[in-house]
């Protein structure tokens, strides 16, 4: 009897468990990625996109939301491919140079020398200026740009103060690897060459080299201010960092939830750039208020933006863009 209660009660409990009511499944689940955790401006640029979606859409469908953190799903080429294939990845931060393989335009949003300064950088995003760009990279990747974050400043990291352009003649510094950096920065009087970016601590240490360059961020983490703390404020890079969209699994949402996700992007972008700029600034000058660094106007930066101009235009020739570059340089 008492078997037979316990089997019955069992039934009973097992029964109950499946009446009880579950959670209504959203219309649609996109899936986000990002390298970093939750307090990355990238990442939160993103949670920041996946609010005013849900927040604008009017297409009275649901969405679901998974953000894949901490690299799980790669780096940011592969959800670059994942978003061309319409796989695994729906929306995602992705520099520019790692959608090159599909867009030569694409690496035009971010060379050296191109903007005058932060104003001239975020006028040219908050217009249309940039609209060739993303039209090959949709028609070439299949990926939709939705909106720029970044707004890291990028400036020479340097052992001793150079404060205009007869200072930084014959500099040996350290760049990226794309071409376009050793043009521009030769052509600016400075000795560039290309390090890993492992090694530039200890090639600066040791008298291989005398400077660098990179943002805030960057310098703070590999603790380059220790063998280069003069930082000169040359601000010869401004860091675009657009949010993409897989165009595969844009054009399956219906237009309520389309419209939103395009005017969320681009609110989400101009948020992230806000975020990431303030940010950079006030990092620097904590690490100059910790006596880490110290930040040095450079005093000919009109100079210096003039002198790496031909090389930048050429750049945007090579792919047939002169027209594009002629369009940056006269937002005014």
């Amino acid at each position: 009897m008492i078997s037979k209660i316990a089997r019955l009660t069992s039934v009973g409990l097992v029964a109950g468990f499946l009446a009880l009511p579950t959670a209504e499944a959203a219309d649609f689940t996109l899936h986000g990625a990002s390298q970093f955790d939750e307090t990355h401006p990238f990442t939160r640029l993103m949670r920041k996109f996946e609010q005013l979606t849900t927040l604008y859409n009017t297409s009275g469908k649901t969405v679901d939301f998974v953000m894949h953190l901490n690299s799980e799903l790669g780096l940011e080429k592969d959800y670059f491919n994942y978003m061309n294939q319409g796989i695994s990845v729906d929306y995602a931060v992705v520099s520019p140079a790692h959608m090159s393989t599909f867009s030569k335009w694409a690496t035009l949003m971010d060379p050296p020398f191109l903007f005058r300064d932060m104003g001239h950088w975020a006028k040219v995003l908050d217009g249309d200026t940039l609209k060739p760009i993303n039209d090959d990279i949709l028609k070439r990747a299949d990926v939709i740009i939705l909106g720029y974050g970044g707004g890291g400043v990028r400036n020479l990291i340097v052992n001793k103060p150079v404060t205009n352009m007869a200072e930084i003649k014959n500099l040996p510094v350290r760049v990226q690897g794309a071409p376009i950096w050793s043009t521009t920065f030769q052509a600016a009087g400075m000795a560039p060459t290309v390090i890993a970016y492992a090694e530039v601590y200890n090639a600066i240490q040791t008298g291989r080299i005398a400077a660098a360059e990179n943002e805030a961020a960057g310098l703070n983490q590999m603790k380059f201010y220790e063998v280069g703390p003069n930082i000169a404020m040359t601000k010869h890079a401004i860091t675009i960092r657009p949010l993409c969209f897989s165009n595969k699994s844009f054009v399956k949402l219906p237009k309520g939830l389309q419209d939103a996700i395009i005017q969320a992007g681009k609110d989400a972008g101009t948020f992230g750039r806000i975020l990431e700029a303030t940010e950079d600034t006030a990092l620097m000058e904590k690490l100059q208020k910790e006596g880490k660094l110290k930040m040095v106007t450079f005093t000919e930066r009109e100079k210096l933006v003039a002198a790496t101009a031909p090389m930048v235009e050429k750049f945007f020739a090579d792919v047939g863009a002169t027209d594009l570059f002629k369009a940056i340089q006269a937002v005014k």
